[in-house]
């Protein structure tokens, strides 16, 4: 069992984020804690929110977690709401990577092809150093883009481009890469590259190339949530020992499944009522 720290934003209605992500991860059999970046009510696209940055709760609890002596063999960060938020996250992580704790970054700022509601360009500029410190990053296409400050574009990429999209976000400081919804000379597919050496967090197999592709076909159903799923089933098969191919297949299967089996639920903004599909993990 793994202790993983999630470092995101806690909504109050919607199955995204933290209320996705821990779920899955205690299933597979880790133990999960949070430091929430803010509260918001509902997932941003309802149009209305609220929010309230927890910056100074984040500030006051790092301490009292290490008077207590806790320990995380992973994190995992999302979405940040400042600069001085960031920094201090930034701070904190690079901390705990060096006494040896496995960086998952998720970069989480927008989709289809622009930012999402209440984003900015000085965000993307946050997140850029964040990924500098990762072990692993799993932006998605719209979000690579950004990173990269390579040009959106519907029907997306050449392999080989895609491949120096890939090697645009290792250049970061990344170690290792994946892009989901990207789309390569026409089929939509997650693509990947490995780091070039052994990483203490997680498996790779270094006898294979140093990318990789998987394709997919899309169901037309667009669930708020499923990137957080997929970053779930991948972090918590990555620490229970498959490589990173082998994760990234496994998270891709499972989010397709949970898709196509709530499909007719009438609020898609909500999510997918995870608690109620952990059968499907496999």
């Amino acid at each position: 069992m793994k202790q993983i720290l999630l470092i995101n934003d806690v909504v109050g209605r919607s199955h995204v984020g933290m209320a996705a992500m821990m779920p899955i991860l205690t299933y597979m059999g880790h133990q999960t804690y949070n430091l929430p970046t803010a509260l918001v009510s509902n997932t941003l696209d309802y149009g209305h929110f609220n929010v309230m940055e927890t910056t100074e709760y984040m500030r006051k609890t790092i301490p009292v977690w290490d008077q207590l002596g806790f320990h995380f063999d992973a994190v995992c960060t999302g979405l940040m709401f400042s600069e001085e938020q960031a920094q201090l996250v930034a701070s904190y992580c690079s901390r705990l990577h060096e006494e040896g704790t496995t960086l998952f970054v998720d970069p989480i700022m927008g989709d289809g092809g622009r930012l999402y509601n209440g984003i900015s360009q000085s965000q993307v500029e946050l997140m850029r150093h964040m990924v500098g410190l990762a072990d692993l990053i799993f932006p998605n296409f719209t979000e690579a883009c950004y990173l990269t400050e390579t040009p959106f574009r519907d029907e997306g990429y050449s392999w080989s481009d895609t491949c120096t999209m890939l090697d645009r976000l290792i250049a970061l400081g990344a170690r290792s890469a994946i892009i989901t919804s990207a789309r390569v000379e026409g089929h939509t597919c997650v693509v990947g590259r490995r780091s070039d050496k052994p990483l203490q967090g997680f498996s790779q197999n270094l006898s294979e190339g140093p990318y990789f592709k998987i394709e997919y076909n899309e169901i037309p159903v667009a669930f708020h949530g499923t990137g957080d799923i997929f970053s779930a089933i991948l972090i918590g098969r990555l620490l229970n020992g498959l490589t990173l191919k082998e994760s990234t297949l496994a998270a891709m299967t499972i989010v397709r499944n949970l898709i196509d089996s709530n499909r007719e639920l009438p609020d898609k903004c909500n999510g997918i009522p995870i608690e109620r599909c952990l059968n499907l993990m496999g």
